[in-house]
């Protein structure tokens, strides 16, 4: 690791702890040339993923897109930011344990589907209802059949 004072790459690691985000190793480093100290963040590099939209379109996976879908059904539901967040690394988690490079958005969708029955069933209609375009009153009334029984 190269310093970032004097740009010499004998530096040394004093200190090591996991980051305030569990996802990352906070180091801290001092230089053997000018003595200075910095801190540096590790993080596992995850594969690049690709989603594959409903007209076959591509675009790169965005955390957020997943993110504002689920806080949109959970609206005036007792479900707190953290749970949110929490549900969303859940989902992420199952993406990149696959190691594929695509993923549809139909697979996406199932994923928060089930992660969300399990949370708060009000939110999985509000999420199914949209994700699953249903187009009349009988097909939302299926969906609510399956989640009674």
């Amino acid at each position: 690791m190269k310093c970032p004072y004097c740009g010499r790459d004998n530096t040394r690691v004093i200190d090591s702890r996991p980051a305030d985000d569990g996802g990352s190793i906070r180091r801290r480093r001092e230089c053997d040339a000018c003595m200075r100290r910095f801190t540096t963040y590790e993080k596992v590099e995850t594969i690049p993923v690709i989603v594959i939209k409903k007209d076959d379109n591509r675009e790169t996976y965005d955390r957020s897109k997943i993110e504002s879908g689920i806080i949109r059904a959970c609206h005036k539901r007792p479900i707190s930011a953290v749970q949110v967040s929490g549900l969303v690394d859940e989902i992420e988690a199952v993406i990149f344990n696959k190691e594929v490079r695509e993923i549809s958005t139909r697979e996406i969708g199932e994923l928060v589907m089930e992660k969300l029955k399990g949370l708060d069933s009000v939110a999985y209609v509000r999420f199914a209802s949209v994700y699953r375009e249903f187009k009349d009153v009988n097909t939302f009334m299926d969906e609510l059949k399956k989640i009674v029984e």
